[in-house]
């Protein structure tokens, strides 16, 4: 009769909302870890502090013996300086007139250099924000537990901008354990650099960029680190690979990096149940009276 009809129809809009919720629950790509596998880890986190302001298009470095724009040649030699420590968490600060945080901490390194090869002169306000940089730098390092907290910072330039002088933001490094490595890029004297004229036309002029070595070098100092000038391609990988060798440590990291993916099971029970419930539905249940 009616009751059988409805507690009938019930069934069946039951079964339905079941089937729907699986497919939700299988569309959410469940997965479960099936181990702890071991990872190495330094004990080293750093952060790279790459100056990206106008004059960082220079072209007084070469690669493959054509000459070549400062960031060009620093973004290829960091690279290299990443591939040769995949057990550091490594985090990226970009900066001009002001810096941002490109990459986190991390141990994901091709994650790392995906996010370099997107860094390029003017994605903020031009100027030399060197402070401010290692203040962002040493903020993001402060809270972290590693046994060793280091900066990289490159410049091709002098502190013009930002809130923080240079020597106030080595100071607090210092009090917080953290060495800041310096390097200032760049030929001595006039470097070319692209400039577009009134018509749209690309032209290379010949610019004075002022480097302040003597900052870079005390705040090198005050921090426990060294400063280094590359006024070629050559020398700036052999800044990085210097540092490199100065600064490693071991231990052993342990986390989740082996899953199982989960998605298969909630799916076909979604499509058993939808599968039983058209059948009743067209079937046994139709034939009550």
């Amino acid at each position: 009769g009616r009751a059988a009809r409805s507690r009938a129809g019930a069934w069946l809009t039951g079964l339905r909302l079941l089937a729907l919720g699986l497919g939700i629950i299988a569309l959410a790509q469940p997965q479960i870890g099936r181990g702890n596998a071991p990872v190495e880890a330094s004990g080293v986190d750093l952060v790279l502090a790459i100056d990206v302001s106008g004059s960082m298009e220079s072209l007084d470095f070469q690669l493959d013996g054509h000459p070549t724009s400062r960031i060009e040649v620093v973004k290829r030699v960091v690279s290299r300086f990443i591939e040769a420590r995949p057990n550091d968490r490594i985090a990226m600060v970009a900066f001009a007139g002001r810096p941002y945080l490109v990459s986190p901490l991390t141990l994901d390194h091709e994650w790392l250099q995906q996010n370099l090869k997107r860094l390029r002169v003017g994605l903020v306000e031009d100027g030399t924000a060197i402070g401010s940089a290692i203040a962002s730098a040493v903020n993001h390092l402060r809270a972290q537990p590693s046994k060793s907290k280091l900066v990289i910072l490159l410049t091709d330039g002098m502190n013009n901008a930002g809130s923080v002088t240079p020597l106030a933001a080595a100071e607090a490094a210092r009090a917080l354990g953290v060495k800041v490595y310096t390097i200032g890029a760049g030929i001595r004297g006039e470097a070319p650099i692209p400039a577009r004229d009134m018509f749209g036309n690309t032209r290379i002029v010949m610019t004075r960029v002022d480097m302040d070595e003597e900052t870079l070098r005390k705040i090198a100092e005050i921090t426990g680190a060294r400063f280094d000038r590359a006024t070629d391609t050559a020398s700036l990988q052999e800044i990085y690979a210097q540092i490199d060798r100065m600064e490693k440590t071991t231990a052993i990291l342990k986390k989740f990096d082996r899953y199982d993916e989960l998605f298969g099971w909630p799916l076909l029970a979604g499509c058993a149940v939808l599968a039983l419930e058209l059948g009743l539905a067209s079937t046994r249940l139709r034939a009550l009276p």
